[in-house]
């Protein structure tokens, strides 16, 4: 599937910032299952500082803002083409060792509900018990925009039993690792069926089979990733994937405005239920 996507981040602020530093995780990657066709960002109000890749292979955008400036716009926009592999990933690459991706994190922190919830998987191959796992998860958090923010814990989300995207994708990277499964965040975009609009990224997981390697699960939409979803960038959880984050100096008030498209230029025959984006 081709896809075009259309990403704005606007930050508005109250007065002048004194100082702030943005990492961009918003470049798409050649890889496995999508070929970026082009591709460009943009951002007005903002210095470029440099160009790297981090130690999760993500390409980061550092920019900078100082002075008399009161907004900032990013805009990321391009094509990509998709295809479905069913959630196949491939063998793990990088630097990163792969029982990195057994540590835990602030976000992904076992507790007693996560240690509950893997009581539920039943025993059996990888494969089949993250499968039961992503339902398990799906059945029990329901998916409320506005239930959770970035910093909701993925034991907070499960004990509230509500979140978006991003808590399903935390819940069960802590399942998978309590199991001793390694786990990783993903964030990226999604073509939803029912319009091409949305108001944030999307966000899903992927633990690492053995005998078939990394193998990604939406457990928000209870389905393996196919040709409408984009990888933009993958960590430990949220805060090494998130589509803009950083730090600034002084403490002006903000307003947050984010605008997504992602149009499909081909029908998936293998798109099925309803597609929700993060909030």
């Amino acid at each position: 599937m081709r896809l075009k996507i259309s990403h704005t981040t606007e930050y508005v602020y109250d007065e002048p910032a004194k100082f702030s530093l943005q990492r961009l995780r918003l470049t798409p990657p050649t890889s496995i299952g999508q070929a970026v066709l082009n591709w460009r960002l943009d951002v007005d109000g903002a210095k470029p500082e440099a160009n790297y890749e981090d130690q999760y292979g993500n390409h980061v955008t550092l920019v900078s803002v100082e002075g008399e400036q009161n907004t900032t716009r990013i805009t990321a926009e391009g094509e990509i083409y998709t295809e479905d592999r069913n959630g196949m990933m491939g063998p793990h690459v990088g630097f990163c060792p792969l029982w990195l991706f057994l540590r835990e994190t602030s976000l992904t922190k076992s507790g007693k509900l996560i240690r509950d919830l893997v009581k539920s998987v039943p025993p059996g191959e990888e494969l089949a018990r993250m499968h039961e796992l992503m339902a398990l998860i799906r059945e029990n958090v329901d998916y409320q925009p506005g239930a959770s923010t970035t910093a909701t814990t993925a034991e907070e989300a499960l004990e509230k039993k509500s979140g978006v995207c991003q808590d399903h994708a935390h819940i069960f990277i802590a399942a998978a690792r309590t199991i001793g499964i390694p786990a990783r965040y993903v964030s990226g975009y999604l073509l939803l069926e029912e319009t091409t609009q949305q108001t944030a990224t999307h966000a899903w997981a992927e633990a690492h089979i053995t005998g078939l390697g990394w193998v990604g699960f939406d457990p928000a939409n209870k389905i393996c990733p196919d040709d409408r979803y984009v990888r933009l960038a993958s960590g430990l959880s949220y805060k090494d994937a998130a589509p803009v984050s950083g730090m600034r100096i002084g403490t002006p008030g903000e307003t947050l405005s984010v605008s997504v498209s992602v149009e499909g230029s081909e029908q998936s025959q293998s798109s099925q239920g309803q597609s929700q984006s993060q909030s």
